[in-house]
């Protein structure tokens, strides 16, 4: 469920129309519903009630910080990849021992900034990290609490680019190795092993890789206990899947992904983490273009919009559909026809949508794209000198402005001419 809706024939976010943020603010721009962004992320919590358990958002599928204060004011913990998202968390008031540093890359300086800024837990991906990550530690004379990112080898039937638990993937440790990095963990000055950390990609729709997948984490739980580590924390990764097609079978519920983590894991005492991020940012997002030109071409036409793949990477980088539906709401029966939804880059792949059968709209209409709150802003360019666009969020009746389109002067000051040209 979201809470963009037709209200007096024209889409609203939460009470907002979305002509009216138009008129303020340009086209195209992103906008998000506070109150979307609340109810997913207490679905996450309700699902694992009665267990104790951390949902840390994954801050990488909308890092705003206006978005990530919603969260962080809900009780939210943060799953950061990168030095610069750490300091967004720690930037909208999340303690550092609610912060979860994840990613295949951590560099010694952005380590360092962890433990001197505080963190609950590092998830290790290699040896080579985990010797650094010691020595680093050590250095400080500073404790790191780590878990483990173990590879379950498990296919996660999502998309190729997104897929994370196959052994041909780059994260994480061969499970089959575990046992022996656990020990080597244990020995290392500067290293607290507290947990287990798994992940096996992203837009699952199925439950049953995750059932296998924390099958195996609770067999090397036991198996890492009889060893004699403490294992009292699993955090068992993000991934499940939302409805980009409106109509398309509705992915599992996250109280249906709650069942599978206490039937597997629920047993063994250990506080469960986990780090949804498409699911509580995807529907609760929209990007709002307008639409430049009709072009009639030979056997289709086109729709060239003011958005492009700068704005909104997915459909080019991975076939992503979004349903797009136009601002104001047809009139029943109203015409209809396939047509090509293009933005303006000079790039084939600038292409949001193949013979979509959509309602006739002409320039001037306002088009939305729906479930793009996760994975769109984040990963904009600037591409053809085209400006970031504006983020806006709402609540109620009231929006405001979270990220400001850039002037043209403001981009080209950026750049630096050197002296002797």
């Amino acid at each position: 469920m979201d809470h963009f809706l037709y209200r007096d024939g024209v889409l609203h976010a939460e009470d907002v129309p979305l002509p009216e943020i138009a008129a303020a603010a340009g086209t195209p721009f992103y906008v998000y519903s506070t109150a979307t962004l609340t109810r997913h992320f207490r679905l996450f919590d309700e699902a694992l009630a009665g267990m104790d358990h951390l949902v840390c958002y994954a801050m990488k599928a909308n890092s705003n910080l206006a978005v990530l204060r919603v969260l962080a004011d809900l009780g939210a913990g943060m799953d950061v990849v990168s030095g610069g998202e750490y300091r967004r968390a720690r930037a909208v008031g999340v303690p550092g021992d609610r912060i979860v540093f994840s990613g295949v890359g951590k560099t010694r300086a952005e380590m360092r900034l962890a433990l001197e800024g505080g963190i609950r837990q590092f998830n290790v991906e290699s040896e080579p990290e985990l010797l650094a990550l010691s020595d680093v530690a050590s250095g400080l004379g500073l404790t790191a609490p780590i878990a483990l990112r173990v590879n379950p080898d498990v296919d996660a039937r999502t998309h190729a680019k997104i897929a994370t638990g196959k052994s041909e993937n780059k994260f994480g440790i061969p499970i089959a190795r575990a046992r022996e990095v656990y020990a080597e963990a244990a020995a290392l000055p500067g290293i607290e092993v507290v947990g287990i950390d798994v992940h096996i990609g992203s837009q699952l729709t199925d439950l049953a890789p995750f059932e296998a997948a924390y099958t195996k984490v609770a067999d090397l739980t036991a198996a890492l206990r009889a060893d004699g580590h403490d294992i009292r924390r699993l955090d068992l990764g993000g991934g499940l899947g939302i409805p980009y097609a409106r109509d398309n079978s509705a992915p599992p519920l996250p109280l249906e992904y709650g069942e599978v983590i206490r039937r597997t894991v629920g047993h063994l005492g250990c506080e469960v983490e986990i780090e949804p991020g498409r699911l509580i940012a995807g529907n609760a997002g929209l990007l709002v273009s307008e639409v430049i030109y009709r072009k009639v071409g030979e056997g289709r036409d086109f729709l060239i919009l003011d958005a492009a793949m700068n704005d909104l990477i997915r459909p080019a980088m991975y076939d992503a559909w979004h349903d797009i539906v136009p601002v104001a709401e047809p009139a029943p029966g109203a015409e209809r026809g396939p047509v090509d939804v293009v933005g303006p880059v000079c790039e084939s792949g600038d292409t949001f949508a193949v013979q979509r059968d959509l309602p006739h709209m002409v320039a001037g209409d306002l088009v939305a794209f729906r479930s793009a709150g996760a994975y769109g802003a984040v990963m904009s360019s600037e591409y053809n000198s085209r400006p970031l666009i504006p983020e806006i969020l709402v609540k109620d009746e009231q929006f405001a402005v979270i990220r400001a389109r850039p002037s043209f002067d403001e981009m080209l000051k950026r750049d630096t001419i050197p002296e002797w040209l």
